[in-house]
């Protein structure tokens, strides 16, 4: 592959390729609604299409397609590509610019930014992917690896049909050495960074009701006043999460959940001094704009507290009346949503399990425990022919990369790194949004201060999969 052929063709395409980004977070592909998933699922095999990937495929699942298709080079090596497409929801949320225009903005001190739902997670960095590999197919040459694309419509609910595809697909991703997602892996100073795993997630909704309860409203809301005889669902609700943690929130009370927890190794241990001494916590403060850390928590602390551990979080919590307005109702019904991070060697059904005699055990046996989301926690080797490729490329670009041995979010690489495939999975690429989940998420598109626009952002793709081409397995 000519990389100065190529790179010079994305920077005589750059607005054409920004449009291509923009019409992707144009199209609306909110899982958690059904809105607009196979729609988006066509506009991306469209991309991997004009891309050179021969005749990609809408694989029917369970749920949400899953797009597939390949792309040989006749190469040596082959990667799995892993990417999504499907967003989170955005009703309700104050944006400055409206979720679904992707407008191109000045926006936290860059220069230009695409604002949009999907804009960092992760539709943007999808298509600086595909804009590379477009640039590659119209100089007329070959990449160095070949490819396998992998993008499902179910991250945001927890990929819960992915490994329906993954078992009935095994012979297609058997070929494969490694797997790269794809991503925009800057924070706002410009720090690059790799993810070598992540945590695995157990996602949760409590319900407590009159009905099942046997006390309180059993059908329907009914007027407040009744609160002088007649029991809340909702106040046993918030008994039953209150019985689940320490008084300030931070501890999980519920019996074996740490467990399993193992901690950082002598040799990760000595990766953290070496992360502590380039980690950046008030980029983060700023980006999230969150004053203080637990226990005012700071360096290696800090972050083991952020790698290893298990958290119990609130995601949500309603019952009765919600909206505008007054209206006085002891409710027949409270809900809760809650998430499990889980950190090796934490699985989700243990955990479920522990959470349910918890329950019984406190005296909640009532309380529904319904599973939205579970999946494993993914680790995979510094020392991965991936990671090396990955390094090489950054330092090539004339970043320095801080390498992370797992994030605190969650991801379905368990899938790719565990059985049956066992193959190493890395988080990769120059660039840099925020903001994922939440109003006015975006990526940068012009950069500034260290850090890579859109251009850069390609480059850093292509230079990974050329990197992967000498130091593959």
């Amino acid at each position: 592959m000519d990389r100065n052929r190529v790179e010079a063709l994305l920077r005589k395409n750059f607005a054409r390729d920004l449009k291509r980004v923009r019409r992707m977070i144009q199209q609306p592909s909110v899982s958690g609604e059904g809105r607009g998933i196979r729609e988006c699922a066509q506009l991306v095999a469209t991309y991997l299409a004009e891309a050179g990937v021969a005749s990609p495929e809408l694989v029917e699942t369970g749920g949400n397609p899953v797009v597939y298709g390949e792309l040989d080079a006749g190469a040596k090596h082959t990667l799995i590509v892993y990417m999504m497409y499907d967003t989170q929801p955005f009703a309700g949320e104050a944006w400055t610019q409206p979720p679904l225009e992707a407008n191109v903005v000045p926006h936290e001190g860059f220069p230009g930014v695409v604002i949009g739902r999907g804009a960092v997670n992760t539709k943007g960095p999808m298509v600086a992917f595909l804009n590379a590999l477009l640039a590659v197919k119209q100089a007329k040459d070959l990449l160095p690896v070949n490819l396998k694309f992998v993008v499902e419509g179910e991250e945001e609910l927890g990929s819960p049909h992915l490994p329906q595809f993954v078992k009935e697909n095994l012979g297609r991703l058997r070929s494969a050495e490694a797997v790269l997602y794809p991503a925009a892996m800057q924070d706002r100073a410009g720090k690059a960074k790799l993810w070598l795993g992540n945590k695995g997630i157990l996602y949760l909704e409590l319900v407590c009701s009159g009905a099942r309860w046997g006390r309180g409203p059993l059908a329907h809301d009914i007027h407040s006043a009744n609160k002088a005889w007649v029991d809340s669902p909702v106040w046993r609700l918030v008994k039953a999460l209150a019985s689940m943690v320490s008084d300030d929130g931070n501890t999980a009370k519920v019996a074996g959940f740490y467990d399993e927890v193992l901690g950082p190794s002598p040799e990760e241990h000595r990766a953290l001094k070496d992360l502590a001494a380039s980690f950046d916590p008030e980029a983060f403060r700023v980006e999230n704009k969150v004053d203080h850390f637990l226990d005012d928590l700071e360096g290696i602390a800090l972050l083991e507290r952020y790698l290893y551990a298990s958290t119990l979080n609130v995601d949500g919590i309603w019952g009765g009346h919600t909206g505008p307005g007054t209206k006085t109702v002891l409710p027949a019904e409270a809900r809760a949503r809650l998430d499990v991070r889980l950190v090796p060697d934490q699985a989700p059904d243990a955990m479920l399990a522990r959470i349910r005699t918890h329950l019984d055990k406190k005296g909640f046996p009532d309380v529904e425990v319904l599973v939205h989301d579970r999946y494993d926690w993914s680790q995979t080797p510094a020392g991965a022919p991936i990671v090396t490729a990955a390094m090489k490329a950054y330092q090539g670009m004339g970043h320095a990369p801080e390498v992370w041995p797992r994030i605190g979010g969650s991801l379905p690489m368990y899938l790719f790194t565990k059985e049956p495939l066992r193959l190493p999975a890395l988080a990769a690429g120059l660039g840099h949004g925020a903001h994922a989940h939440a109003p006015d998420e975006y990526m940068v598109v012009e950069g500034a201060r260290g850090v890579e626009g859109l251009l850069g952002q390609e480059a850093s793709y292509l230079r990974i999969l050329e990197a992967y081409a000498e130091v593959g397995a």
